[in-house]
């Protein structure tokens, strides 16, 4: 299982990318893993404001229907249209094309809150 060394992780397993003084999220490998199939994705709108550890969307799967909590706090400032049509991506392609917002965080330091990739695989492993 990949944990990219470039992104930080959240307990609810969210993946955040810096970039650009702009965040990009998504959830991990371990999240669809977990899910199963992937056959459907609700996410917020350009515009809208994010609070960190609060439910911003979900995704559904053949097995349950789960909530994304946002990492961070900030302003949606664009969506991954092309989850709606094809939300397979995020199992085949969970750091790549399936991430789900890009976000202005409303405070950058958000992301020293977040877990390092090695703290992120000591988790999953313990779980």
């Amino acid at each position: 299982m990949s944990t990219p060394k470039d992104l930080r992780y959240s307990k609810e397993h969210e993946w955040v990318k810096k970039e650009d003084g702009k965040f990009r999220v998504g959830i991990t490998h371990f999240a669809q893993s977990e899910l199963g199939d992937i056959v459907f994705v609700e996410l917020p709108e350009v515009g809208d404001e994010l609070k960190a550890d609060e439910p911003f969307g979900s995704v559904e799967s053949v097995k349950t229907v789960s909530e994304l909590y946002a990492p961070i706090s900030g302003k949606v400032v664009e969506v991954n249209e092309d989850l709606n049509d094809n939300p397979e991506f995020v199992n085949e392609s969970p750091y790549e094309k399936a991430w789900m917002v890009v976000v202005e965080p409303t405070n950058e330091s958000d992301l020293d809150e977040l877990m390092t990739p090695e703290q992120y695989e000591t988790m999953i492993n313990e779980a």
